[in-house]
């Protein structure tokens, strides 16, 4: 059974000011957010990326005490989504998905899954321009992504 891809806005952001959300997009043919999200993300999502809202506002509401909205929506969603996997980047976020049992994976995550299976030739190009970014990448994640990439 295909698993359901579930995404917080920090992938997105990134991979979008990098210019990398083909990569995503090639990996994952369609992603499912929350409007939150969307706007979170502010900029017109691509066509494979379905915006769908949570049912659950209660337990969206309950969250929200913890993470932020766009976090809470995220979580929420995969909730109700069996056999989903989220991506999230933010720690206290990962935290609360790891107690309710749910599946994740990070924006470095998905990129080492993208070289693994042949989607892109080596992570350092697009971990060079995530530097770039805001995005907080520590020398260990780095040393550890590369690692992983079996790029020494």
């Amino acid at each position: 059974m295909r698993k359901t891809i579930i995404s917080d806005a920090s992938c997105f952001i990134v991979l979008s000011n990098i210019g990398e959300m083909e990569l995503l997009h090639n990996l994952y043919p369609e992603i499912i957010t929350t409007p939150e999200i969307a706007d979170e993300f502010g900029e017109k999502l691509p066509e494979w990326v379905i915006v769908s809202n949570v049912k659950d506002i209660a337990c969206q509401q309950v969250l929200e005490l913890q993470i932020d909205k766009g976090e809470s929506s995220a979580i929420a969603l995969a909730l109700e989504t069996p056999n989903s996997i989220l991506i999230l980047d933010d720690y206290k976020a990962r935290k609360v998905a790891q107690s309710l049992n749910l599946f994740y994976i990070g924006t470095i995550g998905v990129i080492i899954k993208a070289k693994l299976l042949g989607v892109i030739p080596s992570v350092k190009p697009i971990l060079n321009k995530m530097k770039t970014t805001n995005f907080r990448l520590s020398a260990e994640l780095e040393r550890e992504a590369l690692s992983a990439a079996k790029e020494y």
